[in-house]
């Protein structure tokens, strides 16, 4: 029974037969060379980022400067060098 109704929960209802997907064990790797195992419907995994990488859950934060736009800042607005 649900917790405030009279009607049965979804976790009480059986799944339905062949309409799900079969999960299958997957190698996910990051552009950084981390790796793990994990499972899923679609196969092996390849990203660009993940949390031994991204900057968040690092705590850095790298800055991609391809036209010399941070120095051109830090020359016209940074703190004069002593």
């Amino acid at each position: 029974m649900g917790l405030f109704s009279g009607k049965p929960s979804n976790k009480e209802k059986p799944m339905k037969a062949g309409i799900h997907p079969e999960y299958q064990v997957a190698t996910v790797t990051c552009a950084c060379g981390n790796t793990f195992v994990t499972r899923t419907t679609v196969g092996n995994l390849k990203l660009d980022i993940c949390n031994e990488c991204h900057p968040f859950f690092t705590g850095t934060q790298k800055i991609v400067d391809t036209e010399g736009r941070v120095d051109r800042f830090m020359k016209k607005y940074g703190q004069a060098k002593k």
